[in-house]
């Protein structure tokens, strides 16, 4: 096992702070750093996504060390969802859905490049889309749509599950979802499956 993912813990309310910041403390996986220390993971912990908790995803962001940023916010719907991608958050959860396990694994896959976003806020980016176009520098010739298949198995990335775990929900072959997961990056011109993701939300293609 490798070292622990730091971590540090960023909230405008001091008792969310707490609470997050205990959970995160009896995981193994993790280890919470002081105000100030670098970590490799911001989570933010906010109530509702408005213009200061982006300004304040951008400042974590934005710091020297360049954490990835993984936001908890008790009120979170589409819009809000796309916002906080834009400005820089790579994790999502609502706190009523923020159990230790799950947010553990939502920095860690945040910590491995890869986004994560509630299965229901997914479907509700469809709505979005006329709102997340890619910028045009972002938009290869060769972009299309996605085909259903490509949108489960993306969906399911998204979440940040592996592909034996996408196999299984999806009824595929291991083969079969890697397959998926490199023609979409083969066709889009894209890096890697975390790219995928953020390139599928910005572009209305989830």
């Amino acid at each position: 096992m490798g070292e622990p993912v730091a971590v540090s813990i960023v909230a405008m309310d001091p008792v969310l702070g707490a609470g997050v910041r205990s959970m995160l403390q009896s995981q193994a996986d993790v280890a919470v750093v002081l105000p100030g220390e670098q970590s490799a993971v911001a989570v933010v912990v906010v109530d509702q996504v408005a213009r200061p908790v982006l300004d304040l995803v951008r400042t974590a962001r934005n710091a020297a060390h360049r954490p990835e940023v993984v936001l908890v916010a008790t009120d979170l719907g589409s819009a809000g969802t796309m916002h906080a991608i834009t400005a820089g958050a790579r994790g999502l959860l609502r706190r009523s859905e923020a159990s230790a396990d799950r947010l553990t694994r939502t920095v860690l896959a945040a910590a491995g490049g890869d986004y994560t976003v509630p299965p229901d806020l997914l479907d509700g980016l469809l709505e979005q889309r006329a709102a997340t176009r890619a910028p045009a520098a972002e938009a290869p010739a060769a972009a299309g749509s996605l085909s259903d298949r490509e949108r489960s198995v993306l969906r399911l990335v998204a979440e940040g599950r592996e592909t034996a775990e996408i196999a299984r929900e999806l009824s595929y072959s291991p083969r079969t979802v890697t397959t998926v997961v490199h023609d979409i990056t083969h066709r889009f011109q894209l890096r890697n499956r975390a790219h995928a993701v953020a390139y599928a939300m910005r572009a209305g293609l989830l």
